[in-house]
């Protein structure tokens, strides 16, 4: 085998291993970052906060669809895990202001016991 015949069999093998769908790699990273993000949506309290709960299930909803479509087609499946962080960060957002703003409400009620 000749070294040209060598290079074009390896350069075949390459392409075969390229993707399918127009080229577009698996979302892999963007799948992490969602199921990180809803994990972490659900370790601050998300779930006990109506708006935020609300955001955690689309997260979540989201998370199922992009599973299924990685699948079959990567780039959708992009799209998707890119709104399913957003909703899961939009849950951690929800969650801490309710803390806060219960935080800050028993505050001004122990200072306005003071009074």
């Amino acid at each position: 085998m000749s070294k040209i015949q060598a290079l074009l069999g390896a350069v075949l093998v390459a392409a075969s291993m390229t993707p399918a769908c127009g080229g577009y790699l698996a979302p892999t990273d963007q799948l992490v970052a969602a199921e990180a993000a809803t994990r972490s949506a659900r370790e601050v309290g998300a779930e006990s906060t109506p708006q935020a709960a609300l955001h955690l299930k689309l997260a979540k909803e989201a998370l199922d669809q992009a599973k299924q479509l990685i699948n079959d087609k990567n780039e959708n499946a992009n799209y998707v895990l890119i709104r399913a962080k957003a909703d899961a960060e939009l849950a951690i957002a929800l969650a801490k202001e309710a803390d806060a703003k219960a935080q800050a409400k028993k505050t001004a009620d122990q200072l306005a016991g003071q009074n």
